[in-house]
């Protein structure tokens, strides 16, 4: 495959960007290839600067459940550039929008709009200690709730690969001084947190419902439960990180799917219709601790911006129709069910695990159910895998620890050859 401009583009692009990229998880870091660059993107497939096409399983990381330039989206979007990229005012449509989701997330009674997930999870912390008065916050290991100091503990997603506790230099230890981390899916061990000396100074509980920045790994039956139930009894608030599973798993997100009403939810990704576009929403009254009406402040030039607000309502308003879930979940089995069928008829040392549109390929255990039984990922496995699909015309997220995602614009056609080039891939070991 010859791949000299994309090579060189990247060269050039060390010399005025760190590490030739924005986000460190493109950098293709241990997996012996340049990255890829992306030149378009249409349907299931994206194509290289060098033109060579790949079926797409990555999708932005999440955000395109249309796939790629959907008609619809594209023709919102360019009507509504035309009249206005940007105007740092109130819209209509960001209106429209924020009651389009609360109408799918009977949780949410109000909803403020930023433009990353980052910002949305740190707001809500910081909405949690307002309304609290309380300073320390539970996280659960594995579970990645953006890039700001006091959630990047035992985080997943990329930077899981920096160092054993997965915290960035340049954080200062007081910052995450009230983190507390505990095991996800350890109904026990969080139970004894919340009757430790110090239940009284905890703030919120936040938790991927189910985990995505550490591969799909979905909630013990009782671990949720059992979060809901002991925040509610000392008084902290239950946050949903939603911005992976939302609208990924259900219409209605994770919370929908398994039964739980959060105290504040954090939405992105798909919200944005291929824009950014995130999101705190909640009971009203820990929403109204918001300035202008409370003390606890939050701002955002972009924030609400009209071409997301207007992408996001057109995608919301295409997985409301019938039978769109249904037919992406079919599309996901279709894909996952024979690579499970085929670990187990070959006894090999891997695993896949799904839920909705979210699935991984874990090399090394035969389950996860928490980061420590990542301990033993193969690492050389999935450099393996992922350099035979790519060389086959197949990109998944280039990180062992990523969910992979499914799109409406995938075809059965290439989810076959997808399943044919992986348990191919199986033959060969």
């Amino acid at each position: 495959m010859d791949r000299t401009i994309s090579e060189t583009i990247f060269s050039d692009s060390c010399k005025i960007i760190p590490g030739g990229v924005n986000s460190p998880v493109r950098s293709f870091k241990g997996l012996g290839l340049s990255p890829l660059i992306a030149e378009s993107g249409l349907g299931d497939r994206i194509w290289d600067a060098d033109g060579h096409a790949y079926i797409d399983y990555c999708l932005s990381w999440g955000p395109l459940i249309l796939g790629h330039a959907h008609p619809s989206v594209v023709r919102a979007c360019a009507w509504q550039m035309a009249k206005g990229s940007t105007f740092g005012i109130a819209t209509q449509v960001e209106m429209e929008l924020a009651l389009k989701i609360a109408s799918h997330y009977p949780s949410i009674e109000k909803i403020r709009f930023v433009s990353s997930g980052t910002e949305a999870t740190m707001t809500a912390l910081r909405i949690a200690r307002g309304y609290t008065g309380r300073s320390k916050i539970i996280k659960f290991s594995g579970n990645y709730h953006g890039h700001h100091d006091a959630l990047l503990v035992q985080a997943g997603s990329g930077a899981a690969s920096l160092n054993p506790l997965a915290t960035s230099k340049g954080v200062n230890k007081e910052t995450i001084a009230d983190t507390i981390v505990c095991s996800f899916n350890h109904i026990e061990q969080f139970r004894a947190l919340c009757r430790s000396d110090f239940a009284e100074e905890i703030a919120a509980i936040i938790v991927e419902p189910v985990a995505g920045n550490m591969g799909v790994v979905p909630p013990e039956p009782g671990f949720l439960e059992t979060l809901r139930e002991e925040s509610t009894r000392i008084g902290a608030l239950l946050i949903f990180d939603e911005v992976m599973t939302g609208y990924r798993v259900h219409l209605h997100g994770a919370q929908g799917l398994y039964g739980i009403d959060p105290d504040l939810t954090c939405l992105g990704k798909v919200i944005g219709g291929g824009f950014p576009a995130a999101a705190i929403g909640g009971k009203s009254k820990f929403m109204d601790s918001l300035a202008p009406i409370g003390e606890v402040y939050q701002a955002g030039t972009l924030s609400g911006n009209p071409v997301a607000m207007r992408g996001g309502l057109v995608t919301l308003s295409i997985l409301e129709q019938d039978g769109f879930y249904e037919n992406l979940f079919a599309k996901t089995q279709r894909l996952v069910r024979p690579i499970e069928e085929a670990i187990v008829r070959m006894d090999l040392d891997a695993c896949i695990q799904c839920v909705g549109s979210m699935f991984t390929l874990f090399f090394g255990p035969r389950q996860v159910k928490s980061k420590r039984d990542l301990e033993n990922l193969d690492e050389i496995r999935f450099s393996q895998v992922f350099r035979y699909l790519f060389e086959r015309g197949i990109y998944i997220p280039p990180a062992s620890q990523e969910a992979w995602f499914l799109s409406n614009a995938h075809t059965d056609e290439h989810i076959d050859y997808t399943v044919e080039c992986i348990l191919s891939f199986f033959h060969n070991l």
